[in-house]
């Protein structure tokens, strides 16, 4: 019996021990961590669970019979996070340069499907060489398996993706279908075609790291939602990611304890829209000063800063925030942020988590790369996804909110439950210089008629309580009352029941 005993322990060791001592060295003096360090420091100490620790390849050809490592590149399982349960999955790029296999894909596929089976979020740490290519077209089809998977378990179980080292080729879509995607700088890059291909097909010269590196994914492309620093640092900000989000979408994200009144009064609010209407200020403060503790996680911060997405919590609740940003182009809406605010309301929608929309929007951005940028597909995107979303919904307007870009911003139209306007606010058509220079083209020779035409068009239209006395504004607040009232309003709709129409699905101007 001790020799069997013995015989399992020594099989544990060798299968821990990966590509073995130099090529564990080799990870490390790249700046990174071993697939199991990685687990290690994500997940609860002592949590996790690992399955098919055993599991060898089956490939005969190229003399991949002579090499079978336990495990085959990938570490998967469960544990917890905070006390909640979370699958992993970590691809170890000693083993074979962490290229995907059959049997290493049938690793994944299984406990993604316990996730959705068993209602916890999936988590991928992404480090691999991509295709397995002694194993041709089953790889290929390893790979198909995990993208129906992501595809099925869309909406139904968070699904975040780390990409801590390469992720190139098929290899890139798994991650682009998930829910939320970290990049590590400088040791992480994403790309179809790499450097060496591109060079061929269009005679570009580009780095890898040019090419799909961090801040290429974070800035321009968005197809990352945030880069950090190093391994360690990414785990830690997806261990507090994990904290806001609910384990599935049957669940209510974790209502964590609070010691911010909710009745707190900000009065600095009350002076945080400048005199001059043309003068930025920072909506992140107001975000900050309604937040408990003034705690906010941030998604795609370096993306479309004309738009502000992310969570706080409010009486220890999960809320999701989309808020204009007057300090980057005047807070318009574009092509950019109405993909990124749309695709953040869809996520907060599917998984139930309320919304709260701060609005200081002049329009949309106008232009002929706008308009050749399919501005109209893109921003009806956000349209769709603020009508579509049945969860509950707080609007704050604190200055302008002028034209189309006023309906689309969580309007009372489009199923707001509250909506809220700060004495500021200008909620009307357009601006009071363009309106008088339409409506009386005639007198434009005469600046003085103009400017007590302008001058009448503010005090009758540039206020909310236009808006407020159609009902289209349910209240007109005091700003260092914000918070309070936000909270008041959520709090008041925990028990919203709202259902759209049977559909198989809708079809979201894509």
């Amino acid at each position: 019996m001790k020799d069997i005993l013995q015989e399992l322990e020594n099989r544990r060791v060798v299968a821990r021990a990966g590509g073995g001592q130099r090529r564990v060295e080799a990870q490390h003096a790249k700046g990174k961590l071993t697939a199991r360090e990685r687990i290690e420091l994500l997940l609860d100490e002592g949590s996790f669970e690992e399955f098919d620790m055993f599991v060898r390849h089956r490939c005969t050809d190229f003399g991949m019979e002579a090499d079978r490592p336990a495990g085959d590149g990938v570490v998967t399982g469960w544990g917890t996070i905070n006390g909640r349960q979370v699958y992993v999955f970590s691809q170890d790029f000693t083993v074979f340069g962490g290229s995907l296999s059959e049997t290493h894909a049938q690793k994944i596929c299984k406990i993604m499907d316990m996730a959705m089976q068993n209602g916890a979020p999936v988590i991928g740490l992404n480090d691999s060489g991509g295709a397995r290519i002694q194993e041709g077209v089953a790889s290929l089809a390893g790979y198909a398996e995990v993208f129906q998977r992501n595809v099925m378990a869309s909406g139904v179980v968070p699904q975040i993706s780390v990409i801590m080292g390469p992720c190139a080729g098929g290899a890139v879509y798994s991650p682009a279908m998930t829910d939320f995607i970290f990049m590590v700088k400088d040791t992480s890059y994403m790309f179809v075609t790499g450097p060496d291909v591109v060079k061929t097909v269009t005679n570009e010269v580009v780095t890898a790291e040019e090419l799909g590196g961090a801040s290429t994914h974070t800035r321009k492309s968005s197809v990352a939602d945030g880069a950090f620093e190093n391994d360690v640092e990414a785990l830690a900000e997806v261990r507090r990611l994990v904290d806001f989000l609910p384990l599935n979408n049957r669940d209510k994200a974790p209502v964590r304890p609070f010691f911010d009144s909710p009745a707190r009064v900000e009065d600095s609010l009350d002076t945080l829209i400048p005199d001059n209407p043309n003068q930025p200020y920072d909506m992140k403060e107001l975000i900050l000063k309604v937040a408990d503790e003034g705690d906010f996680y941030e998604i795609q911060k370096d993306y479309a800063g004309n738009i502000i997405t992310g969570f706080i919590r409010i009486e220890g609740q999960t809320v999701g925030v989309v808020a204009n940003q007057p300090m980057v182009l005047a807070g318009c809406l574009d092509i950019d942020s109405s993909r990124k605010a749309a695709r953040f309301v869809r996520f907060c929608d599917a998984f139930e988590i309320p919304i709260l929309t701060l609005v200081d929007v002049p329009g949309f951005l106008p232009g002929t790369s706008q308009e050749y940028g399919g501005v109209i597909k893109h921003g009806a995107k956000l349209l769709f996804a603020y009508g579509e979303a049945t969860v509950p919904k707080v609007t704050v307007i604190t200055r302008k909110a002028y034209g189309g870009a006023y309906d689309v911003m969580a309007s009372k139209h489009l199923r707001g439950d509250f909506n809220y306007a700060w004495p500021t606010a200008e909620i009307a058509v357009m601006g009071a210089k363009g309106a008088t220079e339409i409506l009386y083209r005639s007198e434009l020779g005469d600046r003085e008629k103009i400017a007590a035409r302008t001058k009448d068009y503010e005090d009758r239209f540039a206020n909310p309580f236009v808006a407020a006395e159609r009902g289209f504004i349910d209240e007109v607040i005091q700003p260092h009352s914000t918070r309070r009232r936000v909270a008041r309003a959520f709090a008041s709709l925990r028990g919203k029941k709202l259902a759209n129409p049977w559909k198989k699905h809708d079809n979201i101007p894509l």
